[in-house]
């Protein structure tokens, strides 16, 4: 069954290309055997039928081509349209010459309904319609379209050099490229051969016009001779069938040959465009002006008034040329409307400038639409305000401005959504009810009261929204309440603080040393740039931003700078740890207060042996089991320090410092380390918990 399927399939693809590439010998073999073979009057009322509805395609083909290319097989169409009419001719002659004797319908229905019903059966009126039609294609559209054809291969012709030039230029100045410019030159070879092909073709339907009017004449004369001397019949009686039989033979003949010369005269007379048809192009250009409708309507309207016009007819195309003018009127008003507003929008569009170019903010605060209710402006006026304060306390805790904070309206966020983004990448978002508390369990005590279980963004405690009417009983309990706008300072401020390092860039360097110049100007004026540059700088005080150190005390830092630049050069790293040594009491007091015990995590001795040895190495790469025992082993000792309320602190030897906190950033980012060396020479180091131990 499957080997039938194939075969079936591979005879289809054969029967449709055979089909495809043999029609033309098949259509010549049909011509030969009418010229030759006697035909039914049932078969040549196909072939009659047939030939109507080819001259229709051919012309409605025509009628839909945008481009003369389209249709460049026309030629040959023509050559074979013709022939086969021709063939036809001969056949029809053949069989009214043998059966017109039987009567009117010998020679088939189709002439007998041309012979008889078109021309009533009148074979003077049929022979004044013949003659007029051949006139018609012989004078009129024939000769037209020859004369089209013959200037039109003549200008083609004469056009190519300038074309081929053309296609050259555009060709060597990279306007187009060498695919289009192949393409570009078999179009103009096509051009000039399609046209130089009509002016041949278009002496097929003259010559057709012209043996069309032989065979008639052949026909009548033809016919007498046959009925009256073969078949003894009266001379009216002959002339009446064989007439009638011959002029409806002409007609069915002259009526396809008709059709055939519009198309051609359509083809020929189109000017190409890429977009649209003939008929759309007569429709635009003449019905696209309002005034000569109007016009036109104004004169049908006078003569309207004529005495023995037909008053009625020429008053019903009055009002309806005025409704048209009128229709095409109110058409271009709304077109000139839309056009304005079309060219306003090209020019916004296209006249572009470097304003137009939006930056990424460094830090953004993304709001959802419900920020925008009028309900809840009190409280965004307070985040307003609390935004403010926020860069004033990072200002003074960490001694630079930070950069504005862009607000953002985003109405695609759901209700209560915030999102924060620093350089336009998300780093965290959370959500928040305007309209009621959040109460932060810090105990992790089941809170018997209703409202949505939550996790807060900041510290991660079990939290409750509560309606606003709960407040009391939440304070009896002694549980924390804070409300919305605090929640998104809290976390915003929380997620600036961390990536603080990232919003000091060149230009907050810069800043920075503007200001300190006002104080310090020769300190600024050594440094920059003799012994460092100021990227350099920037490099040592993001290393220290980045671990949560001020940069306040900016004399010291710039002293330390100058006193260690020529010696370590642009090492940015060794600078950062001369100036962490330098800034050793501020680090102190900030993790362990005024404490006089710096009660730390150690390491054991082992482990402070391995790690050296590594250093030791050029590499600098621990194994990878080791480090994971060794953070294991950390996070224990972090979680007994965090027990006890101690500082989340690991101190080490300052060779140990880089590489631990390298290691321990993204796995235990609450552990700060510190070296030996930046603690004041005051205080007293006590190990609680040793790692490794």
């Amino acid at each position: 069954m499957n080997k039938i399927f194939f075969l079936f399939h591979r005879f289809k693809k054969i029967n449709n290309y055979t089909f495809s590439s043999l029609f033309a010998p098949l259509l010549i073999l049909i011509i030969l055997c009418m010229l030759i073979l006697p035909l039914p009057s049932f078969v040549l009322d196909l072939f009659f039928t047939l030939n109507i509805a080819i001259s229709i395609i051919i012309l409605i083909v025509a009628m839909f081509t945008t481009r003369t290319l389209d249709f460049s097989s026309f030629p040959s169409v023509l050559l074979f349209s013709t022939l086969l009419r021709l063939s036809l001719n001969i056949a029809s002659t053949r069989i009214i010459l043998l059966n017109g004797h039987l009567g009117s319908f010998s020679a088939g229905h189709v002439i007998e309904s041309f012979g008889f019903f078109l021309i009533s059966g009148n074979f003077f009126i049929g022979i004044v319609i013949f003659i007029i039609l051949v006139i018609i294609n012989f004078l009129v559209i024939t000769k037209g379209s020859g004369r089209i054809a013959e200037v039109g291969a003549r200008f083609i012709l004469d056009a190519m050099p300038g074309k081929q030039m053309a296609i050259d230029a555009d060709l060597n100045a990279g306007i187009i490229s060498e695919q289009e410019a192949k393409i570009r030159r078999l179009n103009v070879h096509r051009e000039a051969d399609f046209y130089g092909s009509m002016d041949g073709a278009s002496k097929f339907i003259r010559g057709d016009a012209i043996a069309g009017i032989v065979i008639m004449v052949v026909n009548i004369i033809g016919g007498l001779i046959v009925g009256i001397f073969q078949h003894n019949m009266v001379f009216l009686q002959a002339a009446k069938i064989y007439s009638i039989l011959t002029i409806g033979d002409g007609l069915v003949a002259q009526i396809p040959s008709l059709i055939i010369s519009i198309a051609s005269g359509v083809i020929l007379t189109h000017v190409s465009s890429e977009k649209i048809s003939i008929s759309e192009q007569m429709i635009s250009q003449i019905f696209n002006n309002p005034q000569v409708i109007f016009f036109s309507g104004v004169i049908f309207f006078i003569f309207s008034l004529i005495p023995g016009m037909p008053n009625f007819i020429f008053l019903f195309f009055t009002i309806n040329l005025f409704i048209l003018s009128w229709y095409l009127y109110n058409k271009q008003c709304t077109k000139r409307t839309f056009d304005k507003k079309s060219i306003f929008k090209e020019k916004k569009i296209l006249n572009l400038t470097w304003n137009d170019i939006q930056f990424e903010s460094l830090t953004t605060l993304e709001l959802s639409s419900i920020f925008l209710k009028s309900i809840y402006k009190d409280k965004y006026d307070n985040l307003l305000k609390n935004l403010y304060k926020l860069r004033k306390n990072i200002a003074q805790d960490f001694g630079f401005l930070l950069p504005d904070i862009h607000l953002i309206h985003n109405h695609k966020l759901e209700k209560g959504r915030y999102k924060i983004l620093i350089k336009g990448v998300e780093i965290s978002s959370g959500d928040i009810y305007l309209d009621k508390l959040l109460v932060i369990n810090r105990s992790n005590n089941s809170i018997a009261i209703p409202g949505i279980k939550v996790i807060e963004p900041v510290f991660n405690f079990p939290s409750l929204w509560i309606d606003s009417n709960l407040k009391k009983d939440i304070l009896k309990n002694k549980l924390v309440i804070v409300d919305p706008i605090t929640v998104i300072i809290t976390h915003f401020d929380k997620i600036i603080r961390k990536h603080l390092y990232e919003l000091f860039g060149f230009q907050e360097t810069q800043q920075l040393l503007d200001r300190v110049s006002q104080n310090y100007p020769k300190l600024v004026d050594y440094l920059i740039p003799n012994i460092i540059s100021v990227t350099v700088l920037q490099g040592v005080l993001q290393n220290l931003l980045k671990d949560d150190i001020s940069i306040k005390d900016i004399r010291t830092i710039l002293e330390t700078l100058i006193e260690n630049g020529s010696i370590l050069k642009n090492d940015i790293e060794k600078l950062t740890d001369v100036t962490r040594i330098a800034l050793r009491n501020f680090i102190t007091q900030k993790f362990f207060l005024k404490n006089k015990y710096i009660n730390a995590i150690g390491l054991s001795s082992n482990i402070t042996d391995i790690l050296l040895k590594c250093i030791d190495d050029k590499n600098h790469v621990l194994e990878p089991v080791f480090s994971e025992k060794l953070i294991k082993k950390t996070q224990l000792s972090v979680s007994l320090q965090k027990k006890d309320n101690l500082p989340i602190v690991l101190l080490v030897l300052p060779q140990l410092r880089i590489l631990l906190s390298k290691l321990f950033c993204i796995n235990i980012p609450e552990l700060t380390v510190l070296s030996f060396s930046e603690i004041s020479e005051d205080r007293i180091i006590k190990f609680i918990y040793i790692v490794g131990k």
